[in-house]
């Protein structure tokens, strides 16, 4: 697992900003000839970071330009990756289209229709206000194509969420500030977010979160549920959990191993070793049993109390976890699968 350092982290800008910046470059090149080696956005906080462009292209009747991303010290998946914008004018008002490595929208629940580029709403809003502004500079039509593309991405988007939300043939263009905080939770819990909205209007009526690939797929096959019924809640309960309070699912299954579990079931609702730790005093109150007080880690509570103590802390984590829904809308049933690191089922309980 990749350790958040110690250190100041330096921050990066999302592929919304990119794209925003290359397209001012190529806009340049459209309407005034020439396609500027660096150039200024206004994020929407204000900000007004400077972009350095790469590989410009002029032809015909269009204009190209390209911003290499830079994700900062966050380990993204993008970072380094080039964010190419292609201009040409077109019969009315902005167009967006996806080119090669960007993906389309295939199902509904997410912010862009299906059918659509999968080009988020801020930054569309940013690009079509760039246009705005500078097809009043240069005393033109604001009327432009506007043709994303990301070399690579297709293969990129494999390591990525689209896949499994719908989003087929490559990347999304994203981001709501226009920056990148390193090691931030916010775009892992958005992800979380657009997996439940996708499950809903599909009409799904049961869904999983589960700590990692071994329980995620072992919860699949028990309940024989479709990809997209799969979110990926990984150490983030609570935030899947909040967001099911206010968008409510019928079912809710919860899966992982041993270790995690214990701690939704002692009250964390952040699962990660960094930012909650089992309580092997709870472990032995629950168990009655000293021996466990003195144990390193929750699978070595399982190895010495066995299957009972796997069958309290599923027990638990279902208590638990229904509490977590107090004031909105608890699933009609909810179940807890505890999963050793085999892929064995050790321990269920359902409610």
């Amino acid at each position: 697992m990749t350790r958040k350092p110690e250190t100041e982290l330096r921050r990066g800008w999302t592929t919304g900003a990119c794209a925003t910046a290359a397209l001012r470059a190529a806009l340049a090149g459209l309407w005034g000839g020439t396609v500027p080696d660096r150039v200024t956005i206004t994020l929407p906080k204000g900000e007004t970071p400077v972009f350095d462009i790469v590989d410009p292209h002029l032809g015909v009747g269009w204009a190209e330009a390209g911003v290499i991303k830079d994700a900062g010290d966050d380990p993204d998946v993008t970072h380094g990756a080039t964010i190419r914008v292609r201009v040409r004018p077109s019969a009315g008002g902005v167009v967006f289209r996806a080119g090669e490595g960007v993906g389309m929208v295939t199902k509904p629940g997410l912010p862009i229709p299906p059918g659509e580029p999968a080009i988020n709403p801020v930054p569309r809003a940013m690009m079509d206000e760039v246009v705005a502004q500078m097809a009043g500079e240069y005393g033109v039509a604001p009327d432009v194509e506007i043709t994303i593309s990301v070399p690579g991405g297709a293969e990129i988007a494999k390591k990525t969420w689209n896949p499994r939300l719908g989003i087929e043939g490559g990347l999304s263009i994203l981001g709501t500030t226009g920056i990148v905080r390193p090691y931030s939770c916010a775009a892992w819990i958005a992800s979380i977010h657009r997996g439940i909205d996708v499950a809903r209007a599909a009409g799904l009526t049961h869904v999983a979160g589960c700590t990692g690939a071994t329980s995620e797929r072992v919860v699949q096959q028990l309940h024989g549920l479709p990809d997209h019924a799969m979110l990926d809640m990984g150490d983030f309960a609570g935030g899947m959990i909040k967001y099911l309070r206010r968008h409510p699912i019928e079912r809710l299954t919860i899966g992982g191993g041993i270790g995690k579990l214990t701690k939704l079931a002692q009250g964390a609702s952040d699962l990660h070793s960094g930012r909650s730790q089992v309580d092997f005093g709870i472990l032995a109150d629950w168990m009655d049993d000293p021996r466990l007080c003195n144990m390193n880690t929750a699978l070595q509570a399982y190895e010495v109390a066995g299957n009972p103590l796997a069958d309290m802390v599923a027990q638990k984590a279902l208590g638990r976890t229904r509490a977590m829904f107090e004031g909105g809308t608890p699933p009609a049933q909810l179940d807890i699968v505890i999963i050793d690191r085999a892929g064995n089922i050790i321990a269920r309980a359902e409610g």
